[in-house]
């Protein structure tokens, strides 16, 4: 694409867009209610369209026909070779039209095109490739047992699972449940965030063109407190995969509880440590801690947001980071020279500069940004300029307590042990990093880090055969890989007398 190319995309992609509707066996909806959710371009502040306010009567809806779809085995019951086929396919279709996407996701989310491609519509066709492949491979065993018995198990779906995400990353996040829990055979309902619901309803209507069945895939649109309340209470619903915050993930953990049990995973953010000793690749470490906090405008649960510097290299890394921190182009999302785009909403603009406020409040020294940039154009839209703090010291808010947004608290150390004490000081524990060329140090710090993830020598690597997922309150269950296939099956033991 060319440079002019996202804005005229997006002038025809603003034409066009109608009203959005609730995905329901198949068809389109309005809330049962009647009432609607504008959902608005956050570095503009365009009105793009609305979205229905879904509640409790549209999810019951839309869990009764995923529950029909499962029962009658449209899409469980179909051969794998088929199943396969329609996920593959599904990836060729996001393909076709990922500059559309990209465009629409940059729209609704404020983040730039170039990272809307790259960063969602990318993995979401990379993860329908990736378990189209596992349709055929889900295997049961054998296993020797006592007495005259053929002992073997299978693994069947789960069953109707409610898929619930956030506003971040929308279509990465949705595919990394939607695909594998069709994989596995399930039938979904899955709710976006109402901030940014577009390329949600998108890929439901992009699964009907692939073959997937009526009823397999619904989307309901709405707020967490009404639609995925309902969701997480509902008793027909066999499992939730959630992403998102700590508090919603609380209220979804006792509306399970007060209902059916159904089984829950969640990744739930994170305040990751990005540790840096003296004897790193310096340009490669200084790379990857400004894009850990300053890619997704820090918008990410992966966010390098906690930079901890070897006292022999912290002053010469943090006047390098300032230095391209303070030359770092934020501004119109569409326009593909630029590396920062909107936050995703006034609240959040609220919530990072109220951060900002408690670092300095703190002693914390501000290096660089700190305020909202308003600079042009970017006076109706929710821009934050890059923020960098030092001096910062373990127990402050800003290192304890996640941001979500472009706001970076340096801390300095002296030894790996110390390294160790500081990283694994919070509640959370999703990833982390650890840049050393001691290739024993590297891996006794790995090993002693609470995290789902270490990088060492890199940060922010994907793959969609790579699980992810936290520690402690960071949640618990894995999307990606082979490993994500368990949260959407069930395994069963049989015994057969011989």
């Amino acid at each position: 694409m060319s440079v002019a190319e996202p804005v005229v995309l997006a002038e025809s992609l603003k034409k066009h867009l109608k009203p959005g509707k609730l995905f329901i066996n198949g068809r389109e909806e309005d809330a049962q209610s009647g009432k609607t959710i504008d959902v608005m371009n956050p570095a503009t502040g365009e009105l793009l369209t609305a979205v229905p306010d879904g509640d409790a009567p549209d999810v019951d809806r839309a869990v009764a026909a995923a529950r029909r779809s499962f029962e009658k085995k449209s899409w469980r019951g179909m051969d794998p070779s088929r199943k396969e086929k329609i996920l593959w396919d599904l990836s060729e279709i996001l393909l076709k039209n990922k500059e559309e996407l990209s465009v629409l996701e940059s729209m609704e989310n404020g983040k730039t095109v170039r990272e809307a491609g790259n960063a969602d519509v990318n993995p979401a066709i990379d993860a329908f490739r990736y378990y189209a492949g596992w349709v055929r491979k889900i295997y049961g065993e054998t296993i020797p047992v006592d007495g005259p018995f053929l002992n073997y198990t299978v693994r069947e779906p789960v069953g109707v699972v409610g898929a619930v995400v956030p506003w971040n990353y929308p279509l990465q996040l949705a595919v990394w449940k939607v695909a594998p829990a069709l994989a596995c055979g399930c039938s979904v309902v899955l709710k976006p965030s109402e901030m940014t619901p577009l390329t949600a309803l998108k890929l439901a209507e992009y699964c009907m063109q692939a073959g997937v069945p009526e009823g397999v895939v619904n989307v309901v649109t709405g707020y967490g407190h009404s639609a995925g309340e309902a969701l997480g209470r509902h008793m027909d619903v066999d499992k939730i995969s959630f992403t998102g915050s700590i508090r919603t993930a609380r209220a979804l953990l006792k509306a399970s509880a007060e209902s059916n049990l159904k089984r829950l995973s969640l990744e739930l953010g994170g305040k990751s440590p990005n540790i840096i000793f003296p004897d790193c690749d310096f340009e490669a470490a200084l790379k990857a801690a400004f894009w850990g906090i300053f890619a997704n405008k820090g918008e990410i649960c992966s966010a390098a947001s906690r930079l901890l510097l070897h006292a022999d290299i912290h002053d010469k890394f943090l006047d390098e980071l300032v230095s391209r921190a303070k030359r770092l182009k934020v501004g119109d999302p569409l326009d593909k020279g630029t590396l920062m785009g909107s936050q995703i909403s006034a609240t959040q603009l609220n919530r990072i500069l109220s951060y900002i406020e408690s670092g300095k409040q703190e002693g914390a020294k501000l290096l660089c940004g700190g305020e909202r940039d308003t600079d042009g154009a970017k006076a109706k839209g929710f821009f934050v300029k890059p923020t960098i703090f030092s001096e910062v010291k373990p127990q402050m808010k800003i290192a304890q307590e996640e941001i979500f947004g472009p706001v970076l608290a340096a801390l300095r150390f002296r030894d790996a042990e110390e390294a160790v004490e500081i990283a694994n000081g919070t509640i959370y524990g999703l990833v982390s990093a650890v840049w050393t060329h001691d290739i024993q140090r590297a891996h006794r710090v790995a090993s002693e880090i609470k995290a789902g993830v270490v990088w060492i020598n890199t940060y922010n690597g994907f793959d969609t055969a790579a699980p992810f997922g936290g520690y402690k309150q960071s949640g618990y269950g894995r999307d990606l890989g082979a490993h994500a296939l368990d949260q959407y099956t069930s395994v069963k033991s049989v015994w057969v007398a011989l």
